[in-house]
């Protein structure tokens, strides 16, 4: 009888969770067979999320994290009707999930954003981690889309402090 209850209880946890855990990533889901800049249109990191992309541009300076929804091309801005984007950070077996707000740019149309923006410094931080795993999580018309995001340092960042094996006097 336990062991029944245990097979149970362990199914309903494997099987369960949030739609952004299931769904599968980017990278998964599609052969790369098109071509796009390593860096998209705004200088960020692109993140691939199957028929889209995202671009991720973190500034240190304005204590930003930002997300833009590119089209297949990485080329231009695909406002979406989600009110919120997410990062999804693993590091060491523990995870945390980042909420980026929906902030359009101007000339978007109303309930509609390209640009998602985060202001915290955590997530910003956990970015820079080489040990953080980090995914992109968003909606696009009822359908979720998932990217890793690669840990690089081709953002605004100032480099004269050293990262976790690294020593501090090294070029980028």
């Amino acid at each position: 009888m336990y062991r029944f209850m245990y097979l149970m209880m362990l199914l309903a946890l494997v099987g369960c969770g949030s739609p952004a855990a299931n769904a599968p990533l980017a990278e998964d889901a599609h052969e790369h067979e098109h071509e796009h800049a390593a860096a998209g249109p705004h200088g960020g990191a692109i993140i691939e999320l199957g028929e889209y992309h995202g671009e991720l541009v973190h500034d240190d300076a304005a204590g930003t994290v930002t997300v833009y929804v590119l089209d297949g091309a990485a080329k231009a801005n695909v406002p979406v009707d989600s009110k919120e984007a997410s990062i999804n950070i693993t590091r060491e077996g523990l995870g945390k999930q980042f909420a980026l707000a929906s902030s359009p740019v101007e000339g978007e149309a109303d309930g509609k954003s390209s640009r998602f923006v985060s202001s915290d410094a955590e997530l910003a931080t956990e970015l820079d981690n080489p040990a953080a795993a980090a995914v992109f999580v968003v909606t696009i018309g009822g359908q979720q889309f998932r990217g890793m995001v690669e840990h690089a340092h081709e953002h605004d960042h100032d480099h004269d402090h050293a990262h976790e094996g690294e020593e501090a006097d090294h070029a980028h």
